[in-house]
Parts: C-alpha cells; structure tokens; sequence
C-alpha cells in the first residue's frame, strides 16, 4: 500500500507544483569516517609532536595573514592546530585546522562587526589561496582568545605542545542516520539551486543566509552534546565531503553576482530613463 501511495505522489504534478526528486540518503557518502590507527605521520613524530618544517610553515602563514589585516594592535595570542589531523579520524578529505588566537576585547570597536570583519577576511584569504601540505589544504580561521575551544584533539603550534592530547576510540558511528540527516539539508541546498535556476537570487540570498545559520546551530548541537562522532557534526562533514557546503556558497556569490548586474535585456528597458 505504502509502494502505491509513493508511486502517486512521485506522479503527482500541476500547473504550480512539481515534485523534486530528492537525494537518496544511500547516495551520500560516509565511507570516510573510519578511525586510523595512528595520528598522520607527515604531521606527527611516534613522539606526538608536529614535524618542525610544518610548525614553522603554519607561524610564517599566520603571520602573514595577521600582517595582511593591517591590525598593528593586534598580537597573536596562540596559534592551534586542530580538526580531523590534529587526531585518529582523518582522511584523504580532512584539511589543516589554523586557528589563529587573538583577544577581540583588546581592539577597539563593536564586537560583533570585528567578528564579522575577521570572517570576511578569512573567508576571502581561504578563497584567494590553496596551500597545500602533503596534499591537505591549509584553512584559516581567527577565533576570539575568551571563546572556549574544546576538541579532542587540540595542538599549541606556537608553544609546541598539546592542549588536549587526542585519544584513540572506537565510537559507533550511525552512518544510516548521518545519511538521513544529511540527505534532508541536501534537499534543502538543491531547492536554492531551483530558485537561482528561476532567477529568484534575492530570495536565494535571504535562504541560503538562513540554512547557513540553521546549519551552523545544527552541528553546533552536535559537538556541544554528543561531540565529534555526533551525528550532527559528521552529517555536517557529510555536506562538505560530497561538496554540498561549497554548492551553498557559491550559490550565495552567484545570486548577488546576478542581482547586481545589468544584462542586455534589461539595459534595453533602461534605455531614456532617467538616469538621475
């Protein structure tokens, strides 16, 4: 019965409505959340601590894009290394972690807009580059030195040491879950993609703001109560490693690219009016 209700519905069709076709949560791969053995060895001595030609090259890239900022005021308070390489559950889609510690109380300015600004100005430097080392990406983060950072697997580049050392763990991992869950955000992308399809980019725009956000809280969620096996924050992995992340923010730059600009047709309309 349930067969002949769905065959209906995938039917059902009228002048306002089609059904889209959804993902198939069997579709979206999770094959890479596995546990490793050992910590990477390009990054990791047998000893635990990070290859010296990597420490020194992630304080250069540090430096430099604290430099690129033109804060003078600004010192670097800590530099970590964290994420899937900085412990046991990396893999061929895993990037390196930088989080750049800086204290956002001892700059002048509303907090919030500092906030802002250093999101832009990562977002913008992890654009505009693609440093690579032993084939993973550098990603640049700036994270406020009062704001706790917990994770399991947590490395001091600037003082050499680990702040949590990472533990070796055989967590159960619900991949039939992770695929539900990321399958539904992944319907909800695609349904961006149909309205920038009908030049609809300022809504485009006003929803993909609100599903970045609807994301964020949602892996948030995850890592606060069931932490980096949760089945929140690999859902979330999920969307990036079958690059349903990056689809979302590309969709964002080309509605605006399209809401800002003039095209044939529509300078042809504009033509004799008042350009005052």
């Amino acid at each position: 019965m349930m067969d002949a209700f769905l065959d209906k519905w995938k039917s059902y069709k009228t002048a306002d409505f089609e059904l889209k076709e959804l993902v198939d949560p069997e579709s979206v791969a999770t094959s890479s959340f596995e546990v490793q053995d050992s910590l990477h060895s390009a990054f990791w001595s047998t000893e635990g601590k990070l290859d010296p030609k990597v420490r020194k090259r992630l304080i250069r890239i540090a430096k430099n894009f604290i430099k690129d900022l033109e804060l003078s005021e600004l010192e670097i308070e800590d530099l970590t290394f964290t994420g899937s390489l900085a412990n046991y559950n990396w893999s061929k889609y895993s990037d390196i972690d930088l989080h750049i510690i800086v204290d956002f109380s001892a700059l002048e300015g509303d907090q919030e807009l500092l906030n802002n600004y250093f999101n832009a100005k990562r977002a913008y430097w992890n654009m505009k580059h693609a440093i690579m080392m032993h084939d993973f990406e550098v990603e640049i983060y700036v994270q406020d030195s009062n704001e706790p950072h917990t994770a399991s697997g947590l490395y001091s580049v600037y003082f050499d040491e680990w702040i949590n050392t990472p533990q070796k763990q055989d967590p159960v991992i619900d991949h039939t879950n992770i695929k539900v869950k990321a399958a539904a955000l992944m319907d909800q992308i695609d349904t961006a993609q149909e309205m920038f399809n009908d030049g609809a980019y300022k809504k485009v725009i006003e929803y993909v703001e609100k599903l970045r956000e609807k994301i964020k809280k949602f892996r948030t969620s995850g890592l606060n109560n069931g932490g980096e096996y949760s089945i929140e924050n690999l859902a979330f992995k999920a969307l990036r490693r079958n690059g349903y992340l990056g689809k979302l923010s590309d969709l964002r730059i080309a509605s605006y690219d399209e809401l800002m600009s003039l095209h044939p047709e529509m300078i042809t309309i504009l033509v004799g009016e008042d350009a005052g």
